[in-house]
């Protein structure tokens, strides 16, 4: 990977590690988000399934609350970070609202439907950050039912 691809995606992947740790700090899942427009963090997230007893608050589902409602000419402009490959719910949200672009920390834990995603126009990029890498080794080590209750396993 490039230094400029990382130096352009580090201030934002950054944020979204912040929020993922902010999770795990709050006895959740490690996974954080970010939605950025015009080259400002306008929502924040991060994984909040165990902390609100949620089936649908991953990451990026709570990074696009906090956003607020946008209108469709922001999220054609936006790009969504997130510190793991978004899953099938995640993904058709983006579709939804027509993100063009998506920032993935990593998708070595795993992957969520990536190549449709791209297939239906959606710039993706895999940045490959250790420190993403690690957040969720680790989790999956210490606490793998809780992330097989996650992605649904």
């Amino acid at each position: 990977m490039g230094e400029q691809v990382l130096d352009e995606h580090g201030p934002f992947i950054a944020a979204a590690i912040e929020q993922a740790r902010k999770g795990l700090q709050e006895g959740g899942i490690p996974i954080g988000s970010v939605l950025v427009l015009d080259g400002k963090i306008v929502g924040r997230g991060h994984n909040q399934r165990v902390q609100h007893g949620s089936s649908i608050r991953h990451a990026e589902m709570d990074c696009l609350e906090q956003a607020g409602r946008l209108t469709a000419k922001d999220y054609k402009r936006a790009t969504i970070y997130s510190t793991l490959s978004p899953c099938d719910m995640c993904s058709g949200a983006i579709l939804l609202y027509g993100i063009p672009n998506v920032v993935i920390g990593e998708n070595r834990t795993f992957q969520g439907p990536e190549e449709y995603v791209r297939s239906r126009g959606v710039d993706v990029k895999i940045l490959d950050n250790q420190e993403c890498i690690d957040l969720m080794t680790s989790f999956i080590a210490e606490r793998p039912e809780l992330w097989n209750e996650d992605i649904g396993e």
